[in-house]
């Protein structure tokens, strides 16, 4: 008899408690609907922390609950990352050793120069001669490196000699001729001048042998004789003179100077990388002298190439030569630091002047 009052006690505070607990359920997935509202289409970012918080509560309950619960990421999300979580529990790869080293960056370095400057050299010709320098790299390895840097196997590199090959091959016998073009301001407004000139190309030395603003035939025949004097030609001891296609090299040209004993090599159109060295030239006599200067007719523009030509020899660095100087003169080790000009002072070079 007594015990029917407290049973029906015990059924209202459950009765109670489920309530409460409804409520509050009802109110967190008003909640998520209203803060989902409030993103929209916006992906929510959680944090690692906030991810393990949320996958172990999920963890206690069914993907069907899940799923009644309209939660704000999706229930495969949940359940990915408890899987994630138990993952990195087990997950070893911090605990393992390293691998095989990778080959240090100037045996890497050394490899590819090696095959560079050498396209007959093959795989185990490459690795006999890094063991002669006291480097054991395996065979694989090296085309490993080779074939990351794009170069070819050594089949494929020998078919042809590469241009640059050719050059240093031919250093100190080959020359190299190119024309530039400067419009000169005169009387009869502007008119365009034709500026020739041959580089020795191993020693960058220039030669500027005729400017014109009518370079045609006779002038062209009359420079090529100059060329190949035998006293003072500027391509004594020369073999071979390359040269882009512009119209100005002749046949008569070419004949003339076969005649000297100087072949020439006609470079393919489009090929400005075939005669880098005069090009290079080309581009630093215009952006460092003649851009800065308007020729007030041609014995300025004389004037002008002239000294700059010769601040070309004696005053001015060169990268391609190790940044030296392709003429240095002597000068005093000590002694007061003085400054040469030229052009006005667009060109300067700093000595010692001797005591």
């Amino acid at each position: 008899m007594n015990t029917l009052p407290l049973q029906f006690l015990v059924m209202t505070l459950a009765g109670w408690v489920s309530r409460s607990q409804q409520e509050v359920i009802d109110y967190l997935l008003e909640e998520n609907r209203i803060l989902r509202e409030h993103h929209g289409n916006k992906r929510l970012r959680f944090t690692d922390s906030q991810r393990r918080r949320l996958a172990r509560k999920a963890k206690k309950l069914s993907r069907k609950a899940l799923l009644n619960l309209e939660t704000v990421v999706t229930p495969d999300t949940l359940l990915r990352w408890y899987r994630n979580l138990i993952a990195r529990k087990y997950d070893g790869s911090k605990a393992r050793g390293v691998g095989r080293p990778r080959t240090a960056v100037d045996i890497e370095r050394l490899i590819v120069r090696m095959a560079r400057e050498n396209h007959r050299w093959g795989y185990t010709r490459i690795r006999g001669a890094l063991r002669n320098i006291g480097h054991e790299i395996g065979r694989n390895t090296i085309k490993r490196i080779l074939s990351a840097n794009g170069i070819q196997p050594a089949s494929l590199r020998r078919k042809g000699m590469s241009w640059e090959t050719f050059l240093k091959s031919h250093w100190g016998a080959i020359a190299a001729a190119d024309f530039f073009n400067i419009e000169v301001l005169s009387h009869f407004g502007l008119i365009r001048y034709f500026v020739l000139f041959v580089m020795d190309l191993r020693t960058r030395r220039v030669n500027i042998v005729g400017i014109s603003n009518q370079p045609d035939g006779r002038w062209m025949k009359q420079i090529t004789r100059n060329l190949t004097d035998a006293y003072d030609g500027s391509l004594m001891g020369t073999r071979y003179l390359i040269h882009d296609r512009d119209p100005s090299f002749t046949r008569d040209f070419r004949m003339i100077l076969r005649a000297g004993g100087v072949g020439t090599v006609k470079l393919p159109a489009q090929s400005p990388d075939l005669n880098a060295y005069a090009e290079r030239f080309v581009r630093s006599i215009k952006e460092e002298c003649l851009s800065q200067i308007i020729p007030l007719g041609e014995r300025h523009l004389r004037r002008a190439v002239t000294e700059y030509t010769e601040h070309y020899h004696l005053e001015r660095n060169h990268q391609g030569i190790g940044n030296e100087l392709i003429e240095r003169p002597n000068e005093a080790a000590h002694g007061r630091v003085e400054c040469r000009e030229r052009l006005g002072g667009m060109l300067k070079y700093y000595y010692r002047r001797a005591a």
